[in-house]
């Protein structure tokens, strides 16, 4: 039972793991073993320019009179050859000879530019490029699928953090604003006022750092990322004087012996195949709202204040008295 279940799994992961990877086809065409402008073959490999995603699979066939090899690295170009020069490989990967009939393929693990050649003709050359496959979907640093707004609970579970951002997927140079809020787990209600460090890792590194104060609950922040790779997003310190006065925890001066409360979110950041760079981006701190709280209770105040005023004018206002009908003027 043991081994039927064990095999299950494997076939499971073996299905999941080839799910989405692709085979891809290149011809070494008849005629490609002749260096000459007139030769039957319009190109070396056919395809010459290859596009794949990690994890896919390239066959080169082999239609020519003569064997050929797939070898990475620089070749010579159409007369690099007649002056010495029969190119140079790189190691990446190398096919020997493999005869007319016959093919050979190669699954490309990484992603990047392959140039390549064939060691016995070095004048045929072509090029595989390889990009990493972007998901459609949200996920954490190990491909998890992540379902908004994530929720995380502090370690002593006083306060429940969750947090959105968007675009869902992340890609360089494209800003992604990270929204957040803070909730008492007990009653389900937002806790305003709360102070936290917003800070984000990415590949082990620490790249932003940024103190906050929410209101309402709700805050946000905006980033631009230069790189690709793993993020972690931590809320550090989290802590408001509410909570740490029903806690007894005393605050001297601007020192406070706050309990260290932390949330981490991970995800990842993809190359981003539409743009290389971006303008200089300044993440500024979220525009509170309790401004806008304030200006409406003024807007709303200074006219009712103005009103009651008026009103209590106009009954202290003295009573004109009204001649009496009849009555003659003097």
């Amino acid at each position: 039972m043991k081994f039927l279940i064990l095999f299950s799994t494997l076939v499971v992961l073996s299905l999941t793991s080839t799910a989405y990877a692709d085979e891809y086809f290149i011809d070494i065409p008849f005629g490609a073993y002749n260096p000459e402008l007139n030769t039957p073959a319009d190109v070396w490999y056919d395809p010459p320019q290859m596009f794949a995603t990690v994890g896919d699979t390239i066959t080169w066939y082999n239609d020519d009179k003569e064997g050929h090899t797939v070898t990475s690295g620089e070749g010579s170009g159409r007369f690099g050859w007649m002056s010495d020069n029969f190119g140079k490989a790189d190691g990446y990967f190398d096919s020997d000879r493999f005869m007319p009939g016959e093919s050979w393929s190669y699954k490309f693990e990484e992603s990047g530019t392959y140039s390549y050649y064939c060691i016995i003709h070095p004048w045929m050359e072509g090029v595989v490029i390889v990009e990493k496959e972007i998901p459609d979907y949200p996920h954490d640093a190990t491909g998890k699928k992540l379902e908004f707004p994530l929720l995380q609970y502090t370690p002593d579970r006083n306060i429940e953090v969750n947090l959105t951002w968007d675009p869902p997927i992340i890609k360089t140079h494209e800003k992604i604003q990270f929204v957040y809020q803070f909730y008492d787990p007990q009653t389900n209600s937002n806790l305003a006022k709360m102070k936290y460090d917003f800070i984000i890792f990415q590949n082990g590194k620490e790249i932003f750092h940024d103190e906050g104060i929410n209101q309402i609950g709700g805050d946000y922040r905006n980033f631009i990322f230069s790189d690709s790779g793993s993020v972690i997003i931590r809320m550090e310190g989290i802590h408001s004087p509410s909570i740490l006065a029903d806690e007894g925890v005393t605050v001297s001066g601007n020192v406070e012996n706050k309990v260290q409360r932390s949330v981490d979110f991970s995800t990842a950041v993809y190359d981003n195949p539409e743009k290389t760079s971006h303008e200089i981006y300044h993440s500024k701190p979220a525009q509170r709202l309790e401004i806008y709280y304030e200006l409406m209770i003024i807007i709303i105040l200074v006219p009712a204040v103005l009103f009651i005023g008026a009103l209590l004018w106009l009954k202290r206002k003295p009573d004109i008295p009204q001649s009496k009908p009849g009555a003659v003027k003097i």
